[in-house]
């Protein structure tokens, strides 16, 4: 389980968190909405490790993560820019990850290419990403995200940049897939018809405290 626990943080002189308490559990996906500025980001850098919380703490499997680096919590991050790397091709995008775990290239890359094929891409393993479509694109940033095996996935407008008939068959798919990992994840999104039809509870961020909109 990931816990946020009575954080608070400040932007400027905007509340951002006001001793703040959040639980997400292995398995359920979390939506956090609220206007521009609110906070929603930030909170999920706060439980990446990316920035710090004026006060609380931040837990994983009951045991306090606070000051660990970003690099050693085990999470993954997806946002609207897909942020994939553009000197790679799909394959090795796939297999950064593990790469970075020490993980041998080959392995990595024959691991990467299983992954592919999960998810329908395994003809466009050696190409170039910008050579894909933006739903092609987005299926490559959670593939990336999923095979290194995350505690936590934590998402950020991951669909914004996508046309209205691309997100919605992309958030049933990464719901379905999300499911099928068991992982604790958190969505953060402006569109609650987005939220609704992929997470299993919504809160609003509202003046640094959250609401329960289901």
């Amino acid at each position: 389980m990931l816990e946020l626990r009575s954080i608070t943080k400040h932007y400027g002189v905007r509340l951002l968190a006001d001793q703040l308490s959040l639980q997400v559990a292995e398995g359920e996906i979390v939506a956090l909405l609220g206007p521009s500025g609110s906070g929603k980001s930030t909170l999920l850098k706060i439980a990446a490790g990316l920035e710090e919380a004026e006060s609380g703490s931040v837990w994983f499997d009951a045991q306090d993560i606070t000051q660990l680096p970003p690099e050693r919590r085990g999470f993954a991050l997806m946002f609207q820019d897909f942020a994939l790397f553009p000197h790679l091709d799909v394959r090795d995008n796939v297999a950064f990850g593990l790469v970075e775990q020490r993980v041998k290239k080959a392995e990595a890359r024959l691991r990467a290419e299983a992954m592919l094929a999960r998810f329908g891409l395994a003809s466009h393993a050696r190409h170039r990403v910008w050579t894909l479509s933006g739903g092609e694109q987005q299926r490559v940033a959670l593939a990336r995200a999923l095979i290194t095996a995350p505690r936590a996935l934590l998402l950020d407008e991951p669909f914004s940049a996508l046309d209205a008939a691309l997100r919605q068959g992309l958030q049933a798919e990464f719901r379905q897939r999300i499911f099928e990992a068991g992982m604790a994840a958190v969505l953060v999104t402006h569109d609650e018809a987005e939220a609704r039809a992929m997470a299993t509870r919504g809160l609003r961020l509202v003046d640094g405290r959250l609401q329960r909109l289901w």
